[in-house]
């Protein structure tokens, strides 16, 4: 099964816009409507881009529903998790910050659209087989 490429192609182009729509978040959007807000405002539109770039990769990898796709979405999650807590280290944060900025409303928010980031691969597949 080969999951290494389609799972960094999806997490690279995703995190690639989500870095964009998070500086944007976090130096306009946050100081004008608040976190959560801002989180509300941005999770449809970095949903709406993993929904364009799981399509792309269904057609590119040949993905079909199932076990592989599901999985692709599970790398690509795991990657995500990782690059997010590197980050937050090295701005000089901590791991025990990051867990606790996941367990505020904002984080679970964001939380939530990444599980939906994950089952994207396998929903676009299923949606792609049964047209």
């Amino acid at each position: 099964m080969r999951l290494a490429a389609p799972a960094l192609a999806y997490f690279g182009l995703v995190f690639a816009i989500g870095f964009g729509l998070g500086a944007v978040r976090m130096f306009w959007l946050v100081p004008q409507v608040g976190a959560l807000m801002a989180g509300v405002i941005e999770l449809p539109v970095i949903l709406f881009a993993s929904w364009l770039v799981a399509t792309w990769l269904v057609r590119h990898f040949a993905l079909a529903p199932g076990r592989r796709a599901l999985s692709v979405g599970a790398l690509a999650l795991a990657l995500l998790l990782l690059a997010e807590l590197a980050l937050t280290r090295a701005m000089g944060g901590t791991v025990a910050a990051w867990l606790d900025g996941l367990a505020r409303p904002e984080g679970l928010l964001g939380l939530a659209g990444q599980v939906v980031f994950a089952l994207m691969p396998h929903l676009t597949a299923r949606r792609s087989s049964a047209a």
